[in-house]
């Protein structure tokens, strides 16, 4: 078999690893497996149906890569701790999303524990041998990633920068590791089971989330005035990691020393070795909980969705459609691969309208904006039905596609028009009730008649995006596996057509009876496309 070049480095550090005790031919070995195994494995930022040979994962790293170039705009100019700051807030979000959805998998691995368990191999070399390989990832996507801007920033701020953005980088890939690892820790301590892998799942979402949030609280840090950033200390900015690796730069390349800087600094040193301290520590504890993952107790109530029942009874009249509708919404709620997939773009709708509204803040008051149009930002939580629509081809269990065939089905038309009708309820419609109860409370009744117009525009758009992806596809037939980055064209242009639908919603807005003519064409158009 062949070598891999990253085990030979790691041979160069075979003293350290003795020195702690580790068995290190056998944790060499394990990981030898473990990177010939991760060429089945295909990251979610590479996805492709057809086969291929070899590390998909490392014939991946040039996307990366081009992700990277982003980051070049900010390593030019002297305000170190706003600009590297925003820079380390875009690192740990894509290393962060990596982790959750591709290596996950890897810290949460209970396969082996069955063959290696049942050898005489200490738990201490089985744990080193998972650290290191999750570690080898992490360090070849961190070069990929940032090796652009490092040799810009090397060029642009000298060699005294670019050793302290390895520092900081080293840093940052072992905070975020160790912190996923954390979460999970704590949550295999109190649950089990099925309940596990769904907290698990929503844990993941959270995250993605999170590292979205954050960036924007990271910008929101500083002010900006007339081209002049300036940085003002606030208790919360000691929970802000990206703030401060943007101390230490500050420090070390514009000589800005005082008390507040030296406290950020220090944090971006300590807290990642006690981190990893804490990692350590629970290791034994947290491989133990592991297993829980391999039982499921059963003891979880059959949940009762009166809400789509309640849809049920309104929006579907025929039986055979309640069945499927019925079926739908159940797929929707119990596959965590499409919760995975769909969520975080639904908590980006709920929170995007109001970070415009927020940003708005900034030049204009309150009042002002009451009395203005930016309550059209609610159409940006379309951006959740093209994501949630495509997703409705897929599932973890679709070999059980054939009783689309079994059953007597007098027209499959029924099972598209009810699976899109079963998203809506389950998902699209309490977004849209969120945010106008909160919109009317900031706007007033005067946008009820945008709202309505807004919800008709909507079930047309949702009709378009289900007729784009579903060309040949049933509902829930395909294999989360094989989700192709081929439809990523059309995903585009269903994002661009959000845009056209508002500015017509915009365009009507300005007439006398724009509104009412605009809402009696979409409802026209609506009875017209969901009848067929």
């Amino acid at each position: 078999m062949s070598d891999f070049k990253s085990l030979k480095v790691l041979d160069k550090f075979k003293f350290a690893f003795q020195k702690a005790n580790i068995d290190y031919p056998m944790m060499r070995e394990i990981l030898h497996i473990k990177l010939l195994m991760d060429a089945r494995r295909v990251p979610t930022i590479f996805n492709e149906a057809k086969e291929r040979s070899g590390n998909q994962f490392l014939k991946s790293l040039w996307i990366y890569a081009l992700m990277g170039l982003i980051l070049i705009p900010f390593l030019f100019g002297e305000h170190f701790i706003f600009q590297m700051s925003i820079l380390f807030s875009i690192v740990m979000f894509i290393v962060m999303t990596s982790m959750i959805s591709d290596f996950s998998s890897v810290l949460l691995d209970v396969r082996d524990k069955m063959v290696l368990n049942t050898k005489p191999i200490d738990p201490k070399t089985i744990n080193a041998a998972k650290v290191i390989h999750i570690t080898i990832y992490l360090v070849f996507l961190s070069v990929a990633f940032v090796g652009i801007p490092l040799i810009v920033g090397l060029f642009n701020h000298g060699v005294i920068f670019f050793l302290v953005s390895l520092l900081c980088f080293m840093f940052i890939n072992i905070l975020v590791l160790i912190l996923t690892a954390i979460v999970y820790i704590t949550i295999l301590r109190f649950f089990d089971g099925e309940k596990l892998k769904d907290i698990i799942n929503y844990i993941q979402i959270l995250l993605s989330i999170s590292m979205v949030v954050g960036y924007q609280l990271v910008a929101r840090s500083f002010n900006i005035v007339n081209l002049d950033i300036s940085y003002t200390f606030e208790w919360w900015h000691t929970f802000m990691p990206p703030i401060w690796y943007g101390a230490i730069y500050d420090m070390i390349m514009n000589g800005t020393v005082n008390q507040t800087y030296s406290i950020l600094a220090t944090l971006g040193i300590v807290v990642p070795f006690l981190a990893l301290a804490l990692y350590v520590k629970l290791i034994p504890s947290f491989e133990r909980n592991l297993e829980k993952l391999l039982t499921n107790s059963g003891k979880h109530k059959k949940a009762k969705d009166w809400w789509m029942k309640l849809f049920s009874q309104l929006i579907v009249r025929k039986k055979q459609e309640k069945i499927f509708f019925d079926f739908a919404g159940r797929m929707i709620r119990n596959e965590r691969d499409y919760k995975l997939k769909v969520y975080p773009s639904i908590a980006m709708a709920l929170a995007f309208p109001f970070i415009f509204i927020i940003n708005d803040l900034i030049l204009r008051t309150m009042e002002e904006i009451r009395e203005g149009n930016m309550y059209f930002a609610m159409y940006v939580c379309f951006m959740m039905i093209p994501a949630g629509v495509q997703m409705l081809q897929y599932s973890s269990t679709e070999k059980g596609a054939w009783i689309y065939r079994a059953a007597p089905i007098e027209d499959i038309r029924v099972s598209h028009r009810a699976t899109l009708k079963a998203f809506f309820a389950k998902l699209f419609i309490p977004v849209y009730l969120i945010l106008s109860l909160i919109f009317l409370l900031i706007f007033s009744e005067r946008v009820a008649p945008f709202l309505i117009g807004l919800l008709l525009s909507a079930t047309v758009y949702a009709r378009i995006c289900y007729h784009i992806f579903f060309k040949k596809s049933l509902p829930f037939s395909e294999s989360f596996k094989v989700a192709q980055s081929k439809q990523t064209g059309e995903a585009f242009g269903m994002l661009a057509l959000i845009v056209l639908f508002g500015v017509i919603h915009y365009v009507a807005n300005i007439f006398s009876y724009g509104l009412i003519i605009h809402g009696l064409i979409l409802l026209v158009v609506n009875i017209l496309i969901w009848r067929k």
